[in-house]
């Protein structure tokens, strides 16, 4: 058993408190004084890094608990004309186009694209680079969203080339997530 602590004043025991009062008792005295050097708690962010200022695109992301997360399905270009269905453009207008689009889509929701913390592209070999994606032409257009003075962040990203897409013609297919912080 704990000893019970007492004060003693002028050689006479004046109270006899048990040990939990006296620890409650310091715990609510103190409470003030700690919470009044306490910092407000620091909003959460998306921390973002990147391999150098002028990479492409960043190494990491890290999104905090209770952030809200959207999945961006992948999208391909639209026509160039509606009258000639299969007319896509190259691969820098059909980036352009599939983050035009991202663009409206995530803005329509209240999200922009600073928001996106990941994004994977699917690239086709083209006749033009011998059947190699064209990952500059890509990656030109994509400065234009990402790691600008208007919208500075940019997000993590993978890019695969792969043997087709699901219309001939189409030479990208980026998906996306974005996060919100709470």
């Amino acid at each position: 058993m704990l000893p019970t602590p007492f004060c003693v004043k002028k050689g006479k025991i004046i109270m006899r408190l048990p040990v939990s009062c006296v620890m409650a008792g310091l715990a609510l005295a103190a409470a003030p004084a700690l919470a009044a050097t306490k910092a407000p708690a620091a909003k959460p962010v998306i921390e973002r890094t990147a391999s150098s200022p002028t990479a492409v695109i960043g190494s990491t992301a890290l999104v905090p608990v209770g952030s809200k997360t959207l999945y961006l399905s992948g999208s391909t270009a639209s026509p160039l004309d509606p009258a000639k269905p299969e007319d896509f453009g190259d691969t820098a207008t059909q980036t352009k186009s599939i983050l035009t689009k991202m663009k409206a889509q995530l803005e329509g929701m209240g999200w922009g694209m600073g928001d996106i913390v990941k994004m994977t592209v699917f690239m086709v070999g083209v006749p033009d680079k011998g059947g190699h994606m064209d990952n500059g032409a890509m990656n030109e257009v994509f400065k234009t969203f990402f790691g600008t003075a208007e919208q500075p962040n940019k997000p993590t990203r993978s890019t695969v080339q792969v043997a087709a897409l699901g219309r001939p013609g189409i030479y990208i297919e980026i998906e996306a997530i974005a996060a919100k912080a709470p």
